[in-house]
């Protein structure tokens, strides 16, 4: 094993996930970070408007997201899980009124597809099998070229589904990624895909524990510090230069860069990175959730797609909401809310809000923008990559961020 420091640029999922597979091997580590706290996109803060703190994002992670769960539990954080009991998604039709419950069995043989009340109402049993033409799909196929994108099944499960994993319009989405989603969830059984939510945010599940097992193994971290460059020779990385210092590296030193895919692109100009993006629109409402109102609800016909509720709080989130940028905040809010309100059966005036906008919030899933993506290893040998922006054969989720950062720590130090 190197007795040298690795040097993890980037303290969102990625790097810690990194930080900590190397932290728990006896690696040495330095973890530095340009802004003041960890976490990246998968966050939480005190929001001063609604006097609460909430997370920047709503993210669901599923029981068949093992690279997660085994980061949770080396960090001790899997308790800060919320996980169902089934394999059951509630979902409202806000055109037509209706309303159903998707519930899967826990095997791998579909068979829960044969009861109608358990499967999307008006959907029929052929349409089910259609699926399988998604499961091998051409590499550079869009998922408008692959599957029939529309009839109930479509719109009513997978146009979602695969709008929340991809963050595109579906019809454009890669095929061979929405096929590695499916393949891990959809596909391998009910088992795999029980939904779990982070109750108590984000930072107290993912990020706060992770930081803490880092300096009890003897890692350092290091807020506020932004990389203004990496000098490079023909075969490696021989120094770091920070905005107040310079770092040299010594020959048994390595680095992650598990940076934003356009901050690597330009301290790395000779990588390939992701050039289009995508925004997530996410608003949340300070109102105590109705009895009954279940933790996650899939919306359908509506401007919110994913409705989350957490204590003294409504969340939503909306993919692929670059026609939502430009919007007033207090128009796209109450427009928002009239969704949540029908969706959650609640009268009376909008509570207090906040809208959270995402630019650049992931990489657009195209076969295009997936063909951009580096792998982990580059041409220089202390050198690697993480980021779920990477080729880690899924779209950006935090199951794919938590792989590349483990795949990085162990090219940066193999065992």
């Amino acid at each position: 094993m190197s007795s040298g420091i690795v040097h993890v640029i980037g303290a969102g999922l990625a790097g810690l996930s990194a930080a900590v597979d190397l932290s728990r091997r006896g690696v040495r580590v330095a973890l530095h970070e340009a802004t003041q706290q960890a976490g990246g996109r998968c966050r939480s803060y005190f929001d001063a408007t609604l006097g609460m703190e909430i997370d920047n994002g709503n993210h669901l992670i599923l029981s068949g997201n093992h690279a997660t769960l085994a980061y949770l539990d080396l960090i001790g954080a899997r308790e800060g899980l919320t996980k169902s009991s089934s394999a059951s998604f509630p979902f409202v039709d806000l055109k037509t009124g209706e309303r159903w419950t998707l519930r899967a069995n826990e095997g791998p043989i579909p068979w829960w597809i044969l009861a109608p009340a358990r499967r999307v109402p008006g959907a029929p049993l052929s349409a089910y099998f259609e699926l399988s033409k998604l499961l091998r799909p051409p590499a550079s196929a869009a998922i408008g070229e692959t599957l029939h994108c529309a009839g109930p099944l479509y719109e009513r499960l997978l146009e979602p589904f695969l709008m929340s994993a991809l963050n595109v319009e579906p019809k454009e989405g890669s095929a061979a990624l929405a096929a590695s989603v499916i393949r891990e969830t959809l596909a391998a059984g009910g088992r795999h895909y029980h939904p779990l939510t982070a109750s108590d945010g984000l930072s107290k599940s993912f990020v706060d524990p992770a930081l803490r097992f880092i300096g009890w193994c003897g890692g350092s971290v290091h807020f506020g510090q932004r990389l203004r460059g990496v000098k490079l020779d023909h075969a490696r990385a021989v120094q770091l230069d920070f905005a107040d210092a310079s770092v040299p590296l010594s020959p048994a030193d390595a680095v992650i860069l598990a940076t934003p895919p356009q901050v690597a692109g330009e301290l790395i100009p000779d990588i390939s990175t992701p050039t289009q993006f995508r925004a997530i629109v996410n608003a949340h409402y300070r109102v105590t959730p109705p009895s009954g109102v279940a933790p996650m609800i899939g919306v359908v016909n509506g401007m919110a797609q994913w409705l989350f509720a957490f204590p003294g709080r409504l969340s939503v989130t909306i993919s692929a909401a670059d026609h939502l940028l430009d919007e007033p905040r207090d128009a796209l809010a109450a427009r928002i809310w009239r969704d949540v309100a029908a969706v959650a059966e609640i009268t009376g005036p909008m509570p207090a809000w906040q809208i959270v906008r995402e630019r650049r919030a992931t990489f657009a899933a195209t076969p295009e923008q997936d063909a951009k993506r580096p792998h982990a290893r580059t041409a220089w040998n202390n050198l690697s990559l993480a980021g779920d922006w990477t080729q880690t054969g899924l779209p950006a989720t935090i199951e794919g961020a938590i792989r590349s950062g483990v795949k990085a720590a162990r090219l940066a130090a193999p065992t």
